[in-house]
Order: C-alpha cells, then sequence, then structure tokens
C-alpha cells in the first residue's frame, strides 16, 4: 500500500477529491493522515479507506 511510504512533506493529491488540489503531507500516524490541501484546508484521512497520489515534483 503506497500509503505506508507516506513521510511529513511529501506532496499528494486524494483521487476522489481532485478539486482539493495538491496537497502537503503533516503526519502519517498508522492509517491517519493528515494532510493540507490549498483548496480543503487541513484534513485527516482513513489510509484504510483511501491510498493517496504521490505527486513526483
Amino acid at each position: 500500500m503506497t500509503n505506508e511510504i507516506l513521510e511529513p512533506g511529501m506532496m499528494v493529491r486524494h483521487p476522489l477529491m481532485p478539486e482539493w488540489g495538491i496537497g502537503q503531507v503533516q503526519s502519517r500516524i498508522g492509517d491517519r493522515i493528515t494532510v493540507t490541501f490549498p483548496d480543503a484546508g487541513k484534513q485527516v484521512l482513513d489510509g484504510r479507506r483511501v491510498t493517496l497520489e504521490i505527486i513526483i515534483c
């Protein structure tokens, strides 16, 4: 699962909410992932329900 390699600072996109824009991972504790998105603010996501897309810059 891709979420297991997420680290603070990585850029990601929510595959079901592309309108949120590209977000930056703030933390990952187990399956709980906190990401700040430009158009949705800080979101705490359940990594068991969504696999975030990593953005390679």
